[in-house]
């Protein structure tokens, strides 16, 4: 009798080289799970077929890198925001620029289409949110009332409400019709970046970087229950189509949830890093991730993961009993959508205070959309998925064949499965009218040199093999080596590794030792004597969660001791270490530079003030630090991707010390 063939939960599907530069958003269409969008530094949308090697469509126009991309339901339009404020719609099908959409005043985070109208939704870093109608080219409302830049927007599944996710902490819920706010959601500790309406009921899904996601009633305004402990921030949730359950995206794992009682149902390890988004198909849930200029997909089989029923792993709320069941998907607890057959009213349309935002299509527009092309790089994909022979053999079809799983046991199979296969580099004949793509747009990555600044995420050490550290040749009968003799092994060519090593923890122990006295200041201090970098990060870190809350840890003689460090930091080559300093920099800056202005700008008092003499020494210590930083950041405000957005953040706030 043949042994039955165990396949994998989750496994690697493709990874490709999607832009000649780095990778700065993705969208997975949701109808067919099978249609991705890649926007890149390079300012091109472009467009792929899940497990397909070539770029089907590329997408140009824009001048700035595409930051924010979302295809509509059908998979017949697709909305691209860049880095400068630009919006630009595509149609698909006839492979031509619909629209430009001018009006917000930074860089694009959030995009979203209307279910059922011709209408886009997007936030910006401006805080405004934006509503147009690109049928006829304009903003037909704007809402106001975030603080801080719109990481994520989505309409209601009836078309009548938009919810919206900022860096304030804080989901907003806004009624498209009367234009105006319903309600506001506070309770998250960190900025939210993403928000999902349930598909049945009225309910709402929020994730944030405080690593929690909160459940909100719509009807009654409510938090409903919190789930707390996610293993990072929480950056993408999708609701199964059925409503049962919430699928959270986490760092190198997917989790599933309910939420009446909190808890989990499952937890499946997939090696995806930051997954950025994801898709359901079936039975299957697509996720897909980038890495500078590369993209990866997994798939992971949701028929061998547990939706609904007991809690039999990882509870969320451990004093629930075991034997309650989750309520039945089919009854809704709650009051339910009702979609409208038509498309839903028009919102109302207000008096415009900007000129950019009333005016009529002009030449300079029509030549911004002339210049604006669709270059089809793949005639036979894009000819079986945007032009069918007929409405009904659409593809990718709605129920397309699901990937196929590799075997369990057989390493070797799944770690081929996710490798390009030899035809990939087969370039299909492409239009005459139509220049070719340059040769990394394949799913073979290029050679490339050493990166400017090393990624904070990576499948393995800088300079480092995980086989050097393991024996040659492997014995089968060898006896099983006990703890002592495997570090020895480990250890043998690698005394200068174990000298490092055993250098940071002494020192980690050193600035741990005087942490614990409860003086952060002299502890600090330890770790700038100690002239380690690494050190300083470490500690910087802890520093920057406990400051998010509490206020009170940062002193003006912290700030005179950081800022150098903080200097040191943003001129590194690690990603890593870059990011920190960004986010000590902007504590500071948020909390003293006010008070530093406004101690240096008041006149000197009368009489001896020894204390107010401290005060305005650091101050004075304090400014001449932050105009020496000011010029690193104006200087690196321009960079494209996250780091430029975070130096331009600076920038901004910095204004005040010119």
């Amino acid at each position: 009798m043949a042994t039955p063939v165990v396949t994998k939960t989750a496994w690697k599907l493709q990874e490709i080289v999607a832009h000649a530069s780095n990778v700065s958003s993705l969208v997975l269409g949701k109808a067919s799970g099978r249609l991705l969008a890649t926007g890149g530094d390079d300012c091109r949308v472009n467009l792929w077929s899940i497990n397909k090697p070539n770029c089907i469509m590329s997408l140009t126009g824009h001048t700035s890198p595409v930051e924010s991309v979302r295809l509509n339901t059908p998979e017949e339009l697709i909305v691209a925001g860049s880095q400068s404020g630009s919006i630009r719609v595509w149609d698909l099908e006839a492979a031509k620029i619909l629209r430009t959409l001018m009006g917000h005043k930074a860089n694009i985070c959030s995009l979203d289409f209307h279910p059922y109208g011709e209408f886009v939704a997007s936030g910006s870093q401006d805080t405004n949110i934006k509503l147009w109608d690109i049928r006829r080219k304009g903003c037909v409302f704007r809402y106001r009332g975030h603080s801080q830049a719109v990481r994520c927007l989505r309409f209601s599944p009836d078309g009548k409400w938009l919810a919206s996710a900022a860096d304030d902490h804080t989901v907003k819920l806004w009624d498209l019709t009367a234009g105006k706010m319903m309600s506001e959601f506070p309770g998250h500790t960190g900025p939210v970046n993403v928000v999902e309406f349930h598909p049945n009921e009225y309910l709402l899904a929020s994730g944030s970087s405080d690593r929690t996601i909160r459940f909100w009633d719509l009807e009654k305004f409510q938090v409903v229950s919190c789930i707390e402990g996610e293993p990072g921030p929480v950056r993408s949730v999708l609701f199964n189509p059925d409503g049962c359950c919430l699928y959270s995206g986490c760092q190198d794992s997917l989790r599933v949830y309910g939420w009446e009682p909190e808890r989990c149902f499952d937890v499946v390890l997939v090696n995806w890093g930051k997954v950025a988004d994801l898709a359901i198909c079936n039975d299957q849930l697509i996720g897909v991730a980038f890495s500078q200029s590369n993209v990866s997909s997994y798939v992971v089989d949701l028929t061998r993961v547990t939706r609904t029923g007991t809690v039999t792993q990882d509870p969320v709320q451990a004093s629930q009993p075991q034997t309650q069941q989750t309520p039945n998907p089919g009854v809704s607890l709650r009051r339910i959508y009702e979609r409208p057959s038509t498309t839903c009213s028009k919102p109302q349309r207000v008096k415009h205070n900007s000129e950019s935002e009333r005016r009529s299509p002009s030449s300079e527009d029509d030549k911004d959309e002339r210049e604006s092309r669709a270059e089809i790089q793949n005639a036979e994909d894009y000819n079986e998925i945007f032009q069918p022979k007929n409405s009904i053999s659409r593809t990718p079809p709605r129920r397309s064949e699901p990937f196929p799983a590799p075997p369990e046991d057989d390493i070797a199979t799944a770690k081929e499965a996710s490798k390009p296969s030899p035809a990939m580099d087969v370039q299909l004949p492409v239009p005459s009218e139509v220049p070719a793509r340059p040769s990394v747009m394949t799913s073979t990555p290029a050679p490339k040199g050493e990166p400017v600044i090393i990624p904070a995420t990576r499948n393995e050490p800088i300079g480092l093999k995980a086989s050097d550290f393991l024996p040659a040749v492997k014995v089968p009968q060898q006896a099983e080596l006990v703890d002592e003799d495997a570090m020895s092994q480990i250890r043998k060519g690698h005394d200068t590794m174990c000298v490092v090593l055993t250098s940071r923890h002494k020192n980690l122990d050193t600035v741990r030792a005087v942490w614990t006295t409860g003086d952060i200041k002299t502890s600090v201090d330890s770790a700038v004597a100690i002239n380690d970098l690494s050190v300083v990060v470490d500690l910087l870190n802890i520093v920057n969660q406990k400051a998010c809350l509490s206020s009170s840890l940062w002193k003006l003689d912290l700030c005179t001791t950081v800022l150098p460090q903080i200097e040191k930091l943003l001129q590194s080559k690690y990603e890593s270490y870059v990011q920190t300093g960004c986010t000590s920099l902007k504590l500071i800056l948020q909390r003293f530079l006010p008070l530093i202005t406004d101690i240096l700008a008041a006149p000197p008092s009368v009489g001896v003030d020894i204390s107010r003499e401290e005060r305005l020494h650091k101050c004075r210590l304090c400014f001449k630090q932050l105009k020496s930083i000011s010029g690193l950041v104006k200087s690196r405000s321009g960079l494209s991707g996250r780091h430029g957005s975070a130096f331009r953040e600076l920038h901004l706030l910095m204004a005040s010390l010119d």
